[in-house]
C-alpha cells in the first residue's frame, strides 16, 4: 500500500517491502495489517516509539503468528501505527499521529491497537492483528464497530513481538464481519482445549460491571442485550467483583506497571525518550511500583482467577459491556481521556487478570457511534465464543 494515500493514517510510513505469501490456502483473498510491535522481515519494528525504531533496524525474520497467517494464503499490506510503548488506550501516538475510526471520525480510535483496527474500519484491509494487555483490542473494537477478540492467555505465539507486560499480553484481531473473524478463527485457534457445550451454555449477566454504566448507556444496550439472549437464553444474574472494584483495579495496574517497567525501564532510564502525554505519566508511576503491591496483587490475582474458575465452570459465559460507552471525542482533553480509561480498567481488568477470552461483538450504537457488547468464557473456549456470535448472526 502506499502510505501517501493512507488518508486514515493507520500506517506506518515505512517503505514497501515485499512480503511473500501462500499462493492459496485457507485465508487466500484476504489482506491483512499488522501492529508495529511485530516483526516482519524486511520492515523496522518501532514500537509506536523513535528511540526503538532507530535501534530497530530492518528484521530479517517474521513473527511466528504473522508467518502462519502468511502460510495460508493471507496477503500482507502494511505495518499499521501503535501508541507509545504500546501502554495507553487511546489511539493518540505523539510522534507517528492519530489513526482514524473509520466508523466515527470524530471519535478516538482507540489504542494501543489503533492504526489497525482503524485500518480495518476504513476498509483498507480486511483484517489486522493486534495485541490486547489491558484492552487493546477490546477497546479499538468498541469504538470501531469491529469485531475483537483477547484470546486465553498464551493462546496465540507472541514470539517475535515486542513486550508490555508478559503475563497479561494477548493477540488479538479485527474484522468487520463475523464469517471472516471466524475464518481467521479456525486458523489461529483451531479447536478448543475447553470447548463450550454445543448448542448450550449457562448465560450470566454481571450485574455489578452492568451498574457500571450510566443510565443512557444502559438504554442504548437494551436491544444488543436482547439480541443475544434471544438467541443464547437469558442471562442469569450473578457478580463477578472480588472485594472491590478497587481491589481489582489496583492489582491489574501494580503487575502491568511492574511488568511495563521491566520492559521498557532501562531504555526509558538510558536514554530519557521524549514520551507522549499519558504515556510518560503511566511510565513514571510505575517506575514507583514496590515490591510489596506487587506481592499483594499476585496474591489477589491468584484468587480472582480460582473465583473466576468456580463462577464460569465449564460452561459459563458472560455477557457485559465491552467498554463504559462509546468513544470519546478527538477534542477530549488528557484529563477526560485518563478518566475514561480509568472506568474502563475496572471492567476490562477481568478478563486479564483471570487470563480469560473476551469476544467483542458491534451490536450497538448510541449518538450514532459504536457501541460493544462481549461475551466473556472460561479458559480455552475462544472458538467456542466465535461460534456463539456466529449463531447470533
Amino acid at each position: 500500500m502506499s502510505m501517501l494515500r493512507d488518508a486514515a493514517r493507520a500506517f506506518m510510513p515505512y517503505p514497501d517491502a515485499a512480503v511473500a505469501h501462500a499462493a492459496d490456502g485457507p485465508l487466500a483473498g484476504l489482506s491483512f495489517a499488522v501492529k508495529d510491535l511485530f516483526d516482519v522481515a524486511g520492515y523496522p519494528t518501532s514500537g509506536g516509539q523513535p528511540f526503538v525504531l532507530a535501534m530497530s533496524g530492518i528484521k530479517t525474520t517474521t513473527a511466528l503468528t504473522v508467518q502462519r497467517l502468511l502460510d495460508a494464503g493471507a496477503r500482507f499490506v502494511g505495518k499499521t501505527i501503535t501508541d507509545e510503548l504500546a501502554f495507553s488506550m487511546n489511539g493518540q501516538n505523539a510522534h507517528f499521529g492519530s489513526p482514524v475510526n473509520g466508523a466515527a471520525p470524530d471519535r478516538i480510535s482507540g489504542g494501543s491497537s489503533s492504526g489497525s483496527a482503524s485500518a480495518v474500519s476504513n476498509g483498507l484491509c480486511d483484517f489486522a492483528l493486534g495485541s490486547d494487555t489491558g484492552g487493546s483490542i477490546r477497546a479499538p473494537a468498541n469504538h470501531c464497530a469491529l469485531v475483537g477478540l483477547r484470546p486465553t492467555h498464551g493462546r496465540i505465539s507472541l514470539e517475535g513481538v515486542l513486550d508490555l507486560a508478559p503475563s497479561f499480553d494477548t493477540c488479538g484481531w479485527f474484522t468487520r464481519d463475523v464469517p471472516t473473524f471466524a475464518r481467521i478463527a479456525d486458523m489461529l485457534l483451531g479447536a478448543d482445549p475447553s470447548p463450550l457445550p454445543d448448542g448450550r451454555v449457562r448465560l450470566l449477566a454481571p450485574t455489578d460491571v452492568w451498574g457500571l454504566l450510566a443510565s443512557e448507556v444502559i438504554d442504548a444496550q437494551r436491544a444488543p442485550r436482547d439480541r443475544v439472549e434471544a438467541v443464547l437464553g437469558a442471562a442469569a444474574p450473578v457478580e463477578v467483583v472480588l472485594d472491590a472494584f478497587d481491589a481489582m483495579y489496583w492489582s491489574f495496574r501494580y503487575l502491568q506497571g511492574r511488568e511495563a517497567w521491566r520492559s521498557d525501564g532501562a531504555l526509558i532510564d538510558r536514554f530519557a525518550p521524549p514520551l507522549g502525554p499519558g504515556v510518560a505519566q503511566r511510565f513514571a508511576w510505575a517506575r514507583q511500583v514496590s515490591d510489596a503491591q506487587v506481592a499483594e496483587a499476585t496474591a489477589f490475582r491468584a484468587r480472582f482467577h480460582a473465583h473466576m474458575t468456580r463462577l464460569l465452570g465449564s460452561d459459563g459465559v458472560l455477557l457485559m459491556p465491552t467498554m463504559p460507552d462509546i468513544a470519546p471525542l478527538v477534542s477530549a482533553d488528557e484529563a477526560g481521556l485518563e478518566d475514561y480509561r480509568n472506568q474502563a480498567t475496572r471492567m476490562l481488568c477481568i478478563a486479564g487478570l483471570a487470563g480469560l477470552p473476551q469476544l467483542s461483538l458491534p451490536l450497538g450504537t448510541r449518538l450514532g457511534a459504536p457501541l460493544g457488547i462481549s461475551l466473556l468464557g472460561p479458559a480455552g473456549s475462544d472458538r467456542s465464543l466465535v461460534a456463539l456470535a456466529e449463531r447470533l448472526g
